[in-house]
């Protein structure tokens, strides 16, 4: 997946040869998705031999579920599967992770589905998945020499990036969309940092912050220049799950997409753990779901293609409007080499969706979560995905973060005078 050469440099220099290398734990390389060429860790996340995507590679030491289950009640009791620092524990941070799978029994039922659970990412500290890559991505960063986190994003990674900032002591920039949900630029702003609005897309914003990401050599852009290490943050929900579950694999999996590497970590996770031995090896399918006004990745993999073409965002999940996913060729992959699919709906569908899991669980999902919900729907209906199967889907955010989308369709039965007999006489008793 080709990038431009600017992206391929990085202002601040690699390790030299003579100089201790970063204390990264088990994490050992960055090496290209693409041609497999290796760098050596730093600040670095496209090929300089053919500007392909970096990802961190690994030699993982002794992990056992027992060493696992000793540890803290958050991401870092999977510290040793992680690209963060021996210290990483004793660094102030908002300590994410430990969220609940909750057994959907009532939203299975209603479905028809044998065993269903949600993974409720809401419960972080910042009520998004987003604090997990971000929590991951300042570790490193902080080794590697960085003294400003900063990021491009639609709202919930803006979030996470203030308040961890706020956390560990040191400035925030954040580039958000102009037409962002105002309670997300409400709870990115209260952190204290430096917010900017940006008119256009969010893909607009993302060119804005990868130029600056070549202008200032202390800012770490989670999702830009130490994105490898950013995106491993997302492994620990399929480490959760699996755990969650008595250290066994679900059968299916539902995960929204945006740039796409939610799925194509938690695709690894699992690989990881059946080859450590935490997990037997069974067969998984993987199925992305997408807002159908941002969905690049399901129009291709229905059309059969390989490569994902950018669309302008048209959507009420603004979090997962991302127009030219990064990772969207990864997607396909995993989705197809697990037999899964990638699936769109629209917003009355996501709409729906919200709504679906609160009534049935208690859940208020933001419109992610609507999504993954509707296309676990569609999907079902369509005779798509097996109601028999072990299944996750996942809710990644919260709905207090987009209570437009579902403000014009939920609210009181009734106005009524203050008296028991004008409550019976609404027939609602």
């Amino acid at each position: 997946m080709p990038v431009t050469p600017l992206a391929a440099r990085s202002r601040i220099p690699a390790t030299s040869p003579t100089s201790a290398p970063p204390d990264l734990g088990p994490a050992r390389a960055l090496s290209c998705r693409e041609c497999g060429a290796t760098t050596p860790l730093g600040p670095f996340y496209a090929c300089a031999e053919c500007f392909g995507p970096l990802e961190v590679s690994y030699e993982f030491g002794s992990v056992t579920r027992e060493s696992i289950e000793a540890g803290p009640a958050n991401i870092w009791r999977y510290q040793g599967l992680l690209p963060v620092p021996s210290t990483v524990r004793d660094t102030p941070n908002l300590e994410p992770g430990a969220t609940p799978l909750v057994r959907a029994h009532n939203l299975g039922r209603e479905l028809g589905m044998r065993a269903l659970w949600v993974k409720d990412d809401s419960a972080n500290p910042t009520h998004s998945f987003k604090d997990r890559v971000v929590a991951v991505a300042l570790a490193a960063a902080r080794e590697l020499g960085f003294t400003t986190l900063a990021c491009p994003s639609t709202g919930n990674l803006a979030n996470a990036v203030a308040a961890a900032a706020a956390r560990a002591g040191i400035r925030s920039v954040v580039l958000v969309p102009a037409d962002l949900e105002q309670q997300k630029i409400i709870t990115t702003a209260v952190y204290g940092g430096t917010l900017v609005a940006v008119e256009g897309t969010y893909d607009d914003v993302n060119r804005v912050a990868s130029e600056l990401a070549g202008d200032h050599e202390d800012w770490a852009f989670v999702n830009v220049n130490v994105r490898p290490y950013y995106a491993e943050g997302s492994k620990t929900l399929g480490y959760e799950i699996a755990e969650g579950l008595g250290w066994r694999l679900p059968e299916q999996v539902v995960v929204p997409v945006a740039s796409g590497s939610q799925l194509t970590k938690i695709d690894k996770s699992f690989g990881e753990l059946a080859s450590l031995g935490l997990v037997d090896g069974s067969p998984y399918r993987l199925y992305g779901a997408q807002a159908t006004g941002c969905s690049p990745v399901s129009a291709a993999f229905k059309a059969g293609h390989e490569v994902v073409r950018p669309v302008r965002p048209d959507t009420i999940a603004k979090s997962l409007a991302i127009g030219n996913p990064a990772d969207g060729p990864y997607v396909l992959d995993s989705v197809r080499r697990t037999g899964g699919l990638v699936e769109d709906v629209t917003d009355e569908e996501i709409v729906a969706g919200i709504r679906l899991l609160a009534r049935t669980e208690g859940i208020f999902a933001e419109t992610a979560g609507g999504v993954t919900v509707a296309t676990l729907k569609k999907l079902l209906d369509a005779g798509r995905l097996d109601p028999d199967a072990d299944t996750v889907v996942l809710n990644t955010g919260e709905g207090l973060k987009t209570l437009d989308a579902v403000a014009g369709v939920v609210g009181p039965a009734a106005t009524i005078a203050a008296s028991a007999d004008a409550f019976e006489a609404t027939g609602l008793g």
